[in-house]
């Protein structure tokens, strides 16, 4: 599952990250991220696999549309 623009920005939010720290957490660029998130590009799939890792390992968890919208969430309800 690919993650979407507004999935990386809840995702952010979740964790309390700046894009310039989702940037070095995932290891590319700020301009990428704020590319991706205004949605001026689509990055290429090694580029959202690590922000997608950069996220999961902080406890996101992506979930998929299925019916009800795509979304994030803590993988640990306790957060």
């Amino acid at each position: 599952m690919s993650i979407t623009p507004a999935q990386c920005r809840a995702a952010r939010g979740l964790v309390g990250w700046t894009q310039q720290q989702l940037a070095e957490q995932a290891s590319i660029g700020t301009v990428a991220v704020h590319q991706f998130e205004a949605g001026a590009s689509q990055p290429r799939r090694a580029t959202l696999n690590v922000v997608r890792r950069a996220f999961e390992a902080a406890g996101v968890q992506f979930i998929d549309p299925n019916g009800g919208g795509a979304g994030v969430r803590f993988r640990d309800p306790s957060r």
